[in-house]
């Protein structure tokens, strides 16, 4: 069978793949620990629920326009008025399928072959894949040792006369980290004055722990949207839990919205009017939702953090905000693929590798389940690599003793 050569380099996504095999081994009777998906437990907003009822019972599920039905538009704007003080048009709108359509659609509307992206790491797996869909070229930017937080000098020299645009995802999946505003504004500056797109990935933007806050690219420029070189990108997966409804959207200027809208209504076509009945449901509903899930994964957050006191070897840079946490493990292996893999056997828990994400090393550790998954999922852990934990531990109702250290 011949394939093209630009789908068969596109990688497999791990999370997927992993989650795949965690279900098997669940089918099994196994008493797996999933700290590997990027998925809230929480139960959809009732909000959300009611007003994609009404849709649907009312039995008007038709097409919708391309770039989204004009009652989301309005609670979007009314969203990217609260929360980032910027008052836009329904032109400046587009409403996708997911967050990640709404990387795909800005990278195949703004790259040309060979155009480069800067991608900041540890960065979300995704992204240098959709870059090389798009026939991009992904120029990763890796922190100095020690810290997943980017130098601005280090971006800087990365620029070359290809760049299109530099993608920031703060607070950042998979570290957690939020970058420091110092940083944001620089890049806001440099992108203004140098013609580059700077694409913010705030699907995050609310989950924030300690009184931090993401701050918002906007803050840094006075240009209204029309002239200013940032794009925004977030949805409704992640701070309302909503990850199976698919519904993103960006805001940006229109004549990127435009040829954004051209894209959607050739390949998939509008959003379905029952998810996006769903998103504006839970946009303009109580709000109360999204702190107590805050509150939740903070919580568990804590709890990750007395789990990690008592690991000897591992070293773990607080996360800052969204429901990932990425310890260094470099102390029992550098290769995190075999590491991940030698957990899933021994421990029967889920975790993704950091090389996946440009941290080979690290683990991408997901607290966003329940507080029994966290201390359980870290206790297995450290019975498997650290040798001055106890040599036995009960998985399920198994009692296993460690006999490779």
């Amino acid at each position: 069978m011949k394939l093209s050569k630009l789908a068969s380099e596109i990688a497999e996504s791990p999370t997927l793949a992993l989650n795949e095999e965690a279900r098997l081994l669940r089918e099994r009777g196994e008493p797996v620990i999933h700290l590997g998906i990027g998925e809230p437990k929480n139960k959809t907003p009732i909000a959300a629920i009611l007003t994609s009822a009404a849709k649907l019972t009312s039995g008007e599920v038709k097409y919708t326009p391309a770039d989204g039905t004009l009652s989301l538009k309005k609670a979007i704007i009314r969203y990217t008025e609260e929360n980032y003080d910027r008052l836009v048009a329904p032109e400046n709108v587009i409403v996708t399928n997911g967050a990640k359509q709404s990387l795909f659609n800005i990278f195949y509307s703004i790259l040309n072959p060979q155009d480069e992206v800067i991608i900041l790491a540890p960065y979300w797996v995704s992204y240098p894949e959709i870059v090389k869909m798009c026939m991009g070229r992904p120029v990763i930017v890796t922190p100095e040792n020690g810290t997943f937080t980017p130098r601005f000098e280090d971006i800087e020299r990365a620029v070359t006369s290809y760049t299109r645009a530099i993608l920031v995802n703060s607070p950042n999946n998979p570290s957690g980290v939020v970058y420091p505003p110092e940083l944001i504004e620089k890049l806001v500056d440099f992108c203004e004055r140098k013609g580059i797109y700077l694409i913010c990935d705030d699907i995050y933007h609310k989950l924030v722990f300690d009184r931090k806050e993401a701050a918002p690219a906007y803050r840094f420029t006075k240009r209204d949207v029309e002239d200013s070189h940032i794009i925004v990108v977030n949805g409704v997966a992640k701070v309302y839990g909503m990850t199976g409804f698919r519904v993103g959207w960006v805001v940006a200027p229109r004549q990127l919205v435009r040829v954004m809208t051209n894209v959607t209504a050739q390949t998939t076509s509008g959003v379905s009017p029952v998810s996006q009945s769903a998103a504006e449901g839970a946009l303009n509903g109580l709000q109360n939702v999204v702190e107590a899930l805050r509150l939740q994964i903070q919580n568990n957050r804590e709890i990750l953090l007395q789990e990690m006191k008592t690991f000897n070897g591992a070293r773990l840079i607080v996360p800052d905000g969204t429901f990932y946490a990425l310890p260094d493990l470099r102390a029992f292996s550098n290769n995190s693929v075999e590491l991940s893999k030698f957990l899933l056997k021994k421990a029967l828990v889920v975790t993704v590798p950091g090389k996946e994400f440009g941290m080979e090393g690290h683990i991408r550790l997901s607290i966003s389940g329940s507080v029994k998954d966290v201390t359980e999922g870290v206790a297995r852990i450290k019975w498997a690599l650290d040798p001055t934990s106890p040599n036995e531990i009960y998985i399920g109702d198994k009692k296993m003793i460690r006999d490779w250290l």
